[in-house]
């Protein structure tokens, strides 16, 4: 009889555990009778837990902020401030946008009058002209930032929405915002402080026509509501709750990687008890679990390695890997690999580049975002018809 040994990955638990084990077996047995699944649940022995109560947790910022004379209040005006700017840097047109929905039904202008977005389109464009230098805290990007913005077709419906000196700081923060947001998406080692930040938004909105620490008022409100700031801050908040929640993900890779060879030996032992031949059916970190496995000693009775949204090809190629290090290859005696990835998923990796002939390849799409699709692959029928027709 066909032995099949499902392996989870990060972060799962039970109950959790019963009820995808039980979708994995149902899924197999339901294309093949006869087969024997056998589940290695290791993470309520060897998964992460916060071993002393989460002491290593820091106090909220209302305990903790800038000093003992800090409020509560300032505490949360801080977290506003953090969480519109957040809000900024994933989209630096997002106040702009929000200003230009506000905006009435366009109107026809009087002969010889000057549109209310002109004036900031010149000051953008002597921004421009003057290289960088405003901004050169932050680094490079305020000329492109500022030609950019001088151009876009929001500019026109949020200055008939808004005073010049709004507008001045919208743009202001939108200039500041992109130039970090740039910095961010490079992966630049060094972010500025929120007080230099300020300095600078402070800076080019007086340059851009208003008065001065324009920056500190007027939209800020504006962005808040719709950022959701009161959500951002309870997220710090509770920062306790959800790192016990989301912890273990991300503690089980640290602590497999630090100490792995009990769950390797647990493993071993339970494929010790199985008659041949056996398929090793694997999940995220379980593939990774099972490859250092195979890899570190021969077990004749795994005839098939199957792995789903894997990271180990990843570990292998980084260096990471414990049991090989690039560019050895696989050793002869590891079974043939079948490796699914679905497009979307951030978390799988390929592996038939890094091991030409011993590795097969092959893309299912849950038509899931990540990271809905790094947890789907059990919920889809394509999933199990591959295993199944590359069972021995």
């Amino acid at each position: 009889m066909t032995a099949v040994v499902f392996i989870h990955g990060t972060g799962v638990r039970e109950p959790g555990f019963s009820k995808l084990a039980g979708r994995v077996a149902a899924g197999l047995t339901a294309l093949r009778e006869g087969l024997r699944v056998v589940p290695y649940y290791w993470g309520g022995t060897h998964g992460a837990t916060l071993a002393a109560g989460g002491a290593s947790l820091p106090a909220s910022p209302a305990a903790t902020s800038r000093g003992l004379a800090d409020t509560p209040s300032t505490a949360r005006a801080d977290d506003d401030t953090a969480a519109a700017w957040a809000a900024l840097y994933a989209d630096p047109y997002a106040e702009l946008a929000l200003a230009a929905a506000g905006a009435g039904p366009v109107v026809e202008r009087p002969p010889g009058s000057v549109p209310a977005q002109q004036e900031l389109r010149l000051r953008l464009a002597a921004l421009a002209a003057q290289g960088d230098m405003s901004a050169a805290e932050l680094g490079p990007g305020l000329a492109r930032a500022a030609t950019e913005l001088a151009g876009h077709p929001l500019l026109g419906p949020a200055a008939e929405a808004l005073g010049a000196e709004d507008l001045a700081v919208l743009a202001a923060r939108s200039l500041t915002a992109r130039i970090i947001a740039d910095a961010l998406d490079t992966d630049d080692p060094l972010v500025p402080v929120g007080d230099t930040r300020d300095a600078v938004a402070d800076r080019l909105a007086e340059a851009l026509g208003a008065p001065p620490r324009g920056a500190e008022r007027g939209l800020r409100s504006l962005l808040l509501r719709a950022a959701g700031s009161a959500a951002s801050h309870a997220v710090v908040r509770r920062r306790r709750v959800l790192t016990e929640a989301a912890h273990p993900a991300a503690g089980d890779i640290l602590r497999y990687l630090s100490r792995g060879e009990a769950v390797r030996a647990d493993l071993r032992r339970l494929l010790a008890g199985l008659e041949e031949p056996v398929t090793l059916v694997c999940h995220s970190l379980g593939g990774i679990i099972a490859l250092d496995t195979l890899i570190s000693e021969p077990l004749p009775q795994v005839a098939l390695l199957v792995t789903a949204g894997s990271q180990g090809p990843f570990l292998y190629e980084s260096g990471a890997l414990p049991s090989l290090e690039h560019p050895a290859p696989l050793p002869p005696h590891v079974p043939d690999w079948l490796n699914l990835y679905d497009p979307r998923d951030l978390l799988s990796y390929l592996g038939a580049g890094l091991f030409p002939g011993r590795v097969t390849d092959i893309a299912v799409d849950s038509r899931q975002p990540f990271p809905a699709a790094h947890s789907a692959y059990w919920t889809n029928p394509v999933v199990f018809r591959h295993i199944v027709d590359r069972l021995p």
